[in-house]
């Protein structure tokens, strides 16, 4: 196995070993004015949306994971048949393993595609990726959009990371040169306002801003060190925070980190979310209940945000943004300091 596997292992070991499920976060702080008259019904496809020109049934996915290793190729074989049942988009971790190791891990990758060729898949890579590259790794997985993942607080905390943060111009290569949209993500720990405009402005259109408060990479990456870098796990801005700065900035955005429940994936699309991304939950579910218990899950999830749409007074996604919010004070003091 490449060391490169070898830490697509590792991470998917540590993310179960710091999983935990009762872990509060910024999402427990902000809360929705529900009006005790509602006057509406549950309507099973109020919660249907269209994903790069593909129906889904519902506005949250299975966010990238993992790829490029043994395991995760029964992970991404499980989750592609998942996501097919379900019919939920579903993005696969980074694949720039593939540049130097395709014929050894593409299959890791691939039977996502395989098990739901239909559905919705997007690709991920570094943004120092070759931008040529990145073409053939959406041509050869068939994916539907491609992350750009930006992680320099995961590369600083990883032991073998990369020390060259200079991105932006490549990552204008990768979009002018990759035929299907483009989404920069982040992987934990939140977009700040400057990053959010300076990328709008550049033309990205679509960012996942994927803030603290879910998995920590510093935490991860801090696990596989031989020296303690732990004060980089609280650098992170909150979930709420950054996705109402993405909102202020008037960006299209993705709301991820953090989301354990369906009521944070309502309280994601109140804040402006085109789509939710989940992943360590679903990631932890099957590795607990297997693949059917993750299938019931996500079913489930459809299920109660459905209701819950109806009980706020709503059965239109495009009208969620009007939900009255409020919050605690400690997270409005940051956001009034913020914002």
């Amino acid at each position: 196995m490449s060391k490169r596997s070898e830490r697509k292992e590792e991470h998917l070991a540590l993310a179960q070993m710091f999983f935990n499920e009762k872990k509060q976060n910024n999402f427990d702080q902000m809360h929705l004015l529900r009006p005790a008259l509602p006057e509406t019904r549950v309507n099973l496809h109020s919660i249907e949306t269209n994903m790069f020109g593909k129906k889904v049934s519902a506005p949250f996915f299975i966010n990238a994971m993992t790829g490029g290793s043994k395991k995760s190729y029964k992970v991404n074989k499980a989750l592609g048949q998942i996501a097919c049942q379900t019919n939920i988009a579903m993005a696969l971790g980074s694949a720039s393993i593939l540049i130097k190791e395709k014929k050894e891990q593409f299959e890791s990758f691939y039977t996502a595609r395989e098990e739901n060729p239909d559905g919705v898949l997007i690709a991920n890579v570094n943004p120092a990726t070759p931008a040529q590259d990145a073409q053939r790794i959406v041509n050869d997985l068939q994916a539907d959009a491609l992350q750009i993942h930006i992680n320099s607080v995961q590369e600083i905390a990883m032991p073998e990371g990369e020390r060259n943060f200079l991105w932006l111009d490549n990552m204008r290569e990768i979009r002018n040169t990759v035929d299907v949209p483009i989404i920069v993500k982040e992987v934990g720990f939140g977009m700040d306002s400057h990053t959010i405009k300076t990328l709008k402005s550049d033309g990205f259109d679509l960012l996942d801003i994927a803030g603290s408060g879910g998995t920590n990479f510093a935490e991860i990456e801090n696990g596989r060190n031989s020296f303690d870098v732990s004060y980089l796990e609280d650098l992170g801005l909150p979930t709420v925070v950054t996705a109402l700065m993405a909102k202020k900035a008037g960006a299209n955005f993705i709301v991820s980190g953090g989301v354990r429940n369906p009521l944070d994936v309502l309280k994601g699309l109140v804040l402006g979310g085109k789509y939710v991304g989940i992943a360590n939950v679903f990631l932890q579910e099957y590795m607990q209940d297997g693949q059917e218990g993750l299938l019931s899950l996500i079913q489930n999830w459809k299920q109660e945000l459905v209701g819950l749409l109806a009980i706020y007074g709503q059965n239109d996604l495009k009208y969620l943004t009007q939900i009255k919010t409020y919050y605690d004070l400690p997270l409005k003091n940051t956001i009034d300091q913020l914002i």
